[in-house]
């Protein structure tokens, strides 16, 4: 318990203000390089599925710090027994986006991803209206014909590790393209598609099964990955069923059938709304669940 404690001190003496004598040219420049490689790694951590994690860990953190505040030590002593095996588990939850910056850093990528501009993906709404129309014609058309699709549209969370699972494409949205995609007997037929900034970045993805009990035994492989790659993320996912034509959305784990043409729109229209605290839970669960899977 002394050690935790020590560590709550020595972080609260840092908020000690030092005389403006001592305060040189360095100590700005120090404050500036941090504050920008701090910006950097919080980016780079939200644009992943450890954003969620990280959440939680900040939760954590300050229900420690507010242990210490209001020095309740039986908690106290609970978190200094059990920090040694927190941080090991972080770096477990961790390892593949972890590996992955390691990677980006070995291809020397990293440089022009710190300076690259944000800018780039906020399209224009006109272009994302019309990727949404281009999408909602393409399904509906292969939905009359029960030619089975799988869609996945990113939203916030960037599912790279599943995007390397299949062939990767940058291709503009057009109705003709994602129809000649999953037609029978073609090389891309098979598994997922990615959407993101309004444009095809892969196909033939595999995505995480979902494991709720709930979902219908009737359900295939196709709409049970559809399921489960939303409970991880706030994508949405469309699935056109190949036995029977309907179209269905999973969004935050939850399956929605036999939807419209008008439905699907406001589907695709929609923005990201603020999770429940069930919601929270769920996408925690999946991510946990799913984190062994998406690292082989």
């Amino acid at each position: 318990m002394d050690t935790i404690i020590g560590y709550f001190r020595h972080i609260f003496s840092w908020l000690s203000v030092p005389s403006w004598g001592s305060f040189r040219i360095t100590n700005v420049i120090e404050i500036l390089i941090l504050a920008f490689l701090i910006y950097q790694v919080f980016k780079w951590i939200k644009n992943t599925r450890a954003w969620t994690l990280f959440k939680g860990i900040i939760v954590v953190i300050g229900f420690a710090v507010l242990a210490y505040l209001l020095n309740l030590t039986t908690i106290l002593w609970i978190f200094a027994r059990t920090f040694n095996v927190v941080v090991i588990a972080i770096f477990i939850l961790f390892q593949p986006e972890l590996r992955r910056a390691l990677e980006q850093l070995g291809r020397k990528r990293i440089v022009g991803s710190l300076f690259s501009s944000s800018g780039s993906s906020d399209r224009l709404p006109r272009e994302t209206e019309k990727c949404h129309e281009e999408i909602i014609k393409a399904v509906f058309d292969m939905a009359k014909v029960k030619t089975g699709a799988l869609i996945v549209v990113e939203r916030q969370v960037v599912l790279s590790e599943y995007e390397r699972t299949g062939i990767p494409l940058d291709a503009q949205v057009s109705s003709q393209l994602l129809i000649n995609i999953f037609e029978h007997n073609t090389p891309l037929h098979d598994g997922a598609v990615f959407i993101r900034n309004n444009r095809i970045v892969a196909a033939t993805c595999y995505l995480p099964l979902s494991e709720n009990e709930k979902l219908s035994k009737a359900l295939g492989t196709r709409h049970r990955a559809g399921v489960g790659i939303s409970e991880i993320s706030d994508c949405i996912t469309i699935i056109v069923s190949e036995e029977t034509g309907f179209v269905s959305v999973a969004r935050d784990g939850v399956l929605h059938s036999h939807l419209t043409v008008n439905e699907l729109r406001r589907e695709l229209q929609e923005k990201k709304k603020t999770d429940g605290a069930n919601s929270r839970f769920r996408k925690l669960k999946g991510i946990l669940k799913n984190e062994k899977k998406a690292d082989q």
